[in-house]
């Protein structure tokens, strides 16, 4: 007997590389499913800390990888299956090639990537990496627009710039402000500490930003920060993985009390759903080298996987 029992054995769970046992798409001109998942380690790092979320699409495929049989099973997140009858799944496209000193490359990779996927009909769900990766994916989605972004993080992003540069991780919603098919970027659970100015929030005011903090969120309920949607919006939703309480996704570079929950993450993605069409995803931000237990994987993947659920029920 092992020392640690085996969750997948015990769930009969087959070996996958993708996420959830998905079916593998690794030629994007053949790519035909209405979800692409697909990985990008990296985009625009800081020389200071490279590319610390490189790891990241790799452990939250792992981190599910024990219910790879049980796809059809119940999900009482969605009060049903993922996959409804009549719905098609998403594939895995794995992870894009990067080079941690070729910034502009990387992020040429993931626009070209974002634009062969959407151009296909799919709505995209890349795994990051961290934080500046939306930003080529925002620009991707010219052709979708115009968008509401609904944000989900720890920290604003509106910095015009950090450490020399612009298109770093905290500079994302200032980048997508000046993309002119942004209409509405609505920001939920900001708190604490950050590397924003006081300065960087008014400036995100004037543009007509809307926010939520994480406190205000606790005490007014998911419906306030749902209500700044407008209704028939095209919605991109980006998550980074701080905007959850570290108690229970730890794995991030900085920590914060006072973070969101499981059911309110899904709650704000779910009525953002009813509220418009989400035409793309990120989850960002994930650090598994600072993880505890994979506890941080494993939100992270049941929210991924209860998001393919939405999805599906989109065009129902």
């Amino acid at each position: 007997m092992n020392d640690k029992p085996d969750l997948a054995a015990l769930f009969g769970a087959f070996s996958a590389d993708t996420f959830l046992g998905l079916e593998k798409c690794d030629d994007l001109s053949k790519l035909n499913a209405p979800v692409a998942i697909i990985g990008a380690p990296c985009a625009t790092p800081y020389g200071s800390v490279g590319a610390y979320c490189r790891n990241a699409p790799k452990a939250l495929r792992e981190s599910i990888a024990s219910l790879t049989a049980n796809i059809d099973r119940h999900n009482f997140d969605l009060g049903g299956r993922v996959y409804p009858d009549g719905t098609k799944r998403a594939v895995d496209c794995g992870d894009l090639p990067f080079d941690e000193n070729d910034a502009v490359g990387n992020r040429e990779i993931i626009f070209n990537a974002i634009t062969q996927i959407t151009n296909k009909g799919a709505v995209p769900i890349v795994l990051g990496g961290d934080d500046s990766i939306p930003i080529p994916m925002l620009q991707a989605l010219s052709d979708q627009g115009p968008l509401t972004i609904l944000q989900l993080d720890a920290h604003i992003d509106w910095r015009e710039s950090h450490m020399g540069e612009d298109m770093g991780l905290s500079s994302t919603m200032r980048r997508a402000s000046e993309m002119e098919h942004v209409e509405n970027i609505v920001q939920v659970g900001a708190r604490g500490i950050g590397s924003g100015h006081s300065d960087d929030l008014q400036d995100a005011l004037d543009w007509g930003a809307k926010f939520v903090t994480a406190r205000e969120l606790h005490k007014l309920g998911v419906e306030h920060a749902l209500a700044m949607i407008p209704e028939d919006s095209n919605i991109v939703i980006c998550i980074d993985a701080d905007a959850m309480d570290p108690g229970l996704v730890p794995g991030v570079i900085g920590r914060a009390p006072g973070g969101l929950n499981y059911y309110q993450m899904l709650d704000l993605i779910e009525g953002a759903a009813a509220k418009g069409k989400i035409v793309a995803m990120d989850f960002v931000e994930y650090m598994p080298e600072v993880d505890v237990d994979g506890l941080g994987a494993l939100n992270i993947s049941r929210l991924i996987a209860a998001s393919l659920g939405v999805l599906a029920r989109q065009g129902m």
